[in-house]
């Protein structure tokens, strides 16, 4: 694979996927606010979107009920739905169906 064709398949994959990255962050740690959640895609899975990238994933998240916004302290923080873990775990048997099958 040219290293052209590498880098697009890894931005599909990350970038342009953050819901499931989102998801599992709040699965493990919540609620945060939308700046903590970038700074952990970064530390935990070493993805630097820009910022107006994640809030807009955030707020199509949330719109999608995916997560759902919660006050603490005053302050917005987001925590995942069922709906957006069953989301996550069809996501992933996708992806597997689909790496099963170029194997």
């Amino acid at each position: 694979m040219s290293v052209r064709a590498l880098e697009r398949l890894k931005k599909k994959i990350m970038i342009e996927n953050l819901w499931m990255y989102i998801i599992r962050i709040l699965m493990e740690q919540e609620p945060l606010k939308a700046y903590d959640i970038k700074v952990l895609l970064r530390e935990k899975y070493e993805i630097k979107p820009a910022t107006v990238t994640v809030y807009s994933v955030v707020y199509r998240m949330v719109r999608d009920n995916l997560i759902k916004p919660v006050k603490v302290s005053g302050e917005k923080r987001y925590r995942v739905t069922e709906q957006g873990i069953s989301a996550l775990k069809k996501a992933i048997e996708f992806l597997e169906e689909t790496i099963n099958k170029l194997k």
